[in-house]
């Protein structure tokens, strides 16, 4: 069954392949894909002072370029639940790297964990960089 609202969200700091499947796969449960993208304070504050590598307004320039994603919206909290109550999503899509029990919003409606691409991620290609 199609739903409505479909929400998904993090930093999307370096935009690789695990992004853009799980950012297909969400739009294919719905008819319309959220991002909620975390500002650039709010990721300093979960990853430290490196990141974000790139800017906001970039990543969402980016994000909103993609025919799947049907809207992008910024959030300064850690968590993006304030924003989850103000859309109302049917459903929310996260990185195998969750568990349904573990993700904010759980409480709100429906989650779906989206399995890892081969251990991609943007902690991982930055390690990799490093250690080049």
């Amino acid at each position: 069954m199609v739903k409505n609202k479909i929400f998904t969200c993090g930093c999307f700091d370096i935009l690789h392949i695990g992004h853009v499947r799980l950012l297909k796969y969400a739009k294919s449960l719905g008819k319309e894909l959220i991002i909620g993208l975390n500002t650039d304070e709010s990721i300093k504050r979960l990853k430290g002072d490196k990141r974000p590598i790139n800017k906001f307004e970039h990543r969402k320039e980016i994000l909103e370029g993609l025919s799947y994603v049907d809207a992008v919206i910024g959030f300064s909290e850690d968590t993006p639940y304030n924003l989850m109550k103000k859309i109302n999503p049917d459903v929310i899509v996260k990185g195998g790297d969750y568990t349904p029990q573990h993700v904010v919003g759980n409480d709100l409606c429906e989650v779906i964990i989206f399995n890892l691409i081969d251990d991609i991620s943007t902690t991982n290609i930055l390690k990799k960089l490093r250690n080049n």
